[in-house]
């Protein structure tokens, strides 16, 4: 039996190759349309005269029914031209039929399919006005139904860790990023000396919940780019040096957002929350590079220096992950018999690094830094910080082979990051409150400077020299948990703080 019409989409198109009348030439063609156009035309006629009187009658109620949708089809095709009927409504030839013991005035409409010599060889492309019968369902071309099969729904569950990605960003997320006028004198040019930030620029408070951190651009270009991370499951963009607004708002993720870190290209970023989720991020298209699903809440990442597509992970789990972003898979875990990871912080060269932990006993602070071996995955020391506080943070020293660690009994201490990691009895950098919050600190680029936040909400300078306080701000109402100097503009400074705000000081 040879289809009537046939789709550009079609899978028969070689037994229409194979049938006798295939090829049609111009002349039979517009013959038989003509033909068609004529025969539409008196049937219409007909089959409406003889419902109307098999109504009036007392006819067969099935027949009528039948007529009547006959008659409504037609009818609701009566807007079109009479040259569109063989092409929109005549794909069968319905003719008249006596069944066995009915009388003639009781036919019912059957339909029979044109032959070979009636059929149209002219191929009829889809048409979305077409109405079709009711009860029938609407021919879908193969290549449309193979592209509706290939886009995933947004309503399925996402349980497969390489493949648990939240919506991708489309074209329309794509922010324009372009070089700052404000700094286009001072790149290429040596970061200067760090002095104490005074004036307030930008007040920037969008965020609906406290902020955790703050991460300057470290692409010299495009450092008046900020990124912020906060408790209200967002991540936001900012142009925090000519404008002080928000470029663009990233909900990836469902849960808070802990943690946040530029690539050493400054092309990309990372996210780790409290979703048990990881992203990566494009900072340009909003593509999403990377996501995986973790495991456990994360609280601290950090990407590794020598290699952008690696990544170590910390949190609510006695286990630190490190992940490789090509392939979505874990490549190493290190195991300590703690509850949380506070903070991951790389040493020089990237072949060891630290990780501070809520572990602390009744007379020392065993296990609160130990250093570990990325390669092999062993402790390389667990001895490092006696005392009876936990560390929430961790900064390395721009210049000299030293770091600083925030604890929780209000002070910082200094160690040596070289073995056998020696803490500094000299020196002690306090005067501001943690009390229990993940209060950020970190040194100037030029490492002249130590600057913490505090759990009071002010901001706390020190001379890394002599450990004395010179200078505090009255940053926030509420916690400042983040402060970064900027990696070009010196003097520049961004906090953030569990007031919700993101503040700029020069």
């Amino acid at each position: 039996m040879n289809s009537l019409v046939a789709y550009d989409d079609s899978d028969t198109e070689s037994e229409a190759e194979k049938s006798e009348d295939a090829a049609i030439s111009e002349t039979n063609l517009t013959d038989s349309t003509e033909s068609a156009i004529q025969y539409c035309s008196e049937l219409y006629t007909v089959c409406e005269n003889k419902a109307h009187s098999m109504k009036g009658t007392g006819g067969s109620r099935k027949n009528i029914c039948n007529e009547d949708i006959f008659l409504q089809n037609l009818q609701s095709n009566k807007k079109h031209q009479l040259t569109d009927y063989p092409r929109k409504f005549c794909p069968v030839d319905l003719k008249i039929t006596s069944k066995n013991n009915k009388q003639p005035g009781t036919s019912i409409l059957e339909p029979n399919v044109l032959s070979g010599n009636e059929s149209f060889s002219s191929k009829r492309t889809r048409d979305d006005n077409d109405v079709p019968i009711q009860g029938l369902r609407p021919y879908i071309p193969k290549r449309m139904r193979q592209s509706n099969s290939s886009v995933p729904h947004e309503d399925e569950d996402c349980r497969d860790s390489a493949s648990c990605a939240t919506k991708t960003e489309t074209a329309g997320d794509r922010i324009s990023i372009q070089v700052s006028q404000y700094m286009m004198p001072y790149l290429g040019s040596k970061y200067g000396v760090s002095e104490i930030p005074k004036n307030l620029v930008f007040q920037m408070s969008e965020h609906s919940g406290p902020v955790n951190a703050v991460r300057w651009c470290p692409l010299q270009k495009w450092s008046h780019l900020l990124l912020s991370v906060s408790m209200d499951k967002t991540v936001k963009v900012w142009d925090a040096v000519d404008q002080g607004c928000c470029l663009k708002t990233y909900h990836h993720h469902t849960g808070a957002v802990r943690a946040v870190q530029w690539s050493p290209c400054g092309s990309r970023f990372v996210t780790g929350g409290f979703d048990n989720m990881l992203h990566a991020i494009d900072i340009e298209t909003g593509a999403q590079l990377f996501s995986s699903r973790n495991g456990f809440r994360i609280s601290t990442l950090k990407i590794h220096p020598l290699d952008q597509n690696v990544l170590i992970c910390g949190g609510f789990s006695p286990e630190v992950k490190a992940w490789d972003m090509r392939s979505s898979k874990i490549i190493k875990v290190y195991k300590a018999a703690v509850q949380q990871t506070l903070d991951i912080m790389f040493l020089p060269g990237g072949q060891e690094f630290l990780t501070s932990t809520d572990a602390v006993s009744q007379d020392s602070a065993d296990r609160t830094i130990i250093a570990w071996d990325f390669h092999t995955a062993a402790k390389v020391s667990n001895q490092i910080f006696h005392e009876r506080y936990t560390c929430p943070s961790l900064a390395p020293h721009p210049k000299e082979p030293i770091f600083v660690a925030q604890t929780n009994g209000n002070y910082m201490a200094l160690f040596s990051s070289v073995r056998p990691y020696r803490i500094n009895k000299k020196k002690r950098y306090e005067g501001h409150k943690v009390e229990g919050f993940a209060v950020d600190c970190e040194f100037s680029p030029d490492g002249m400077l130590l600057v913490s936040g505090s759990s009071d909400g002010k901001v706390f300078f020190y001379n890394y020299r002599t450990s004395r306080i010179l200078g505090t701000l009255s940053g926030h109402s509420q916690a400042c948990v983040g402060a970064t100097f900027h990696p070009v503009l010196q003097s520049l400074l961004a906090t953030c703080g569990w007031d919700g705000a993101v503040k700029i000081w020069q």
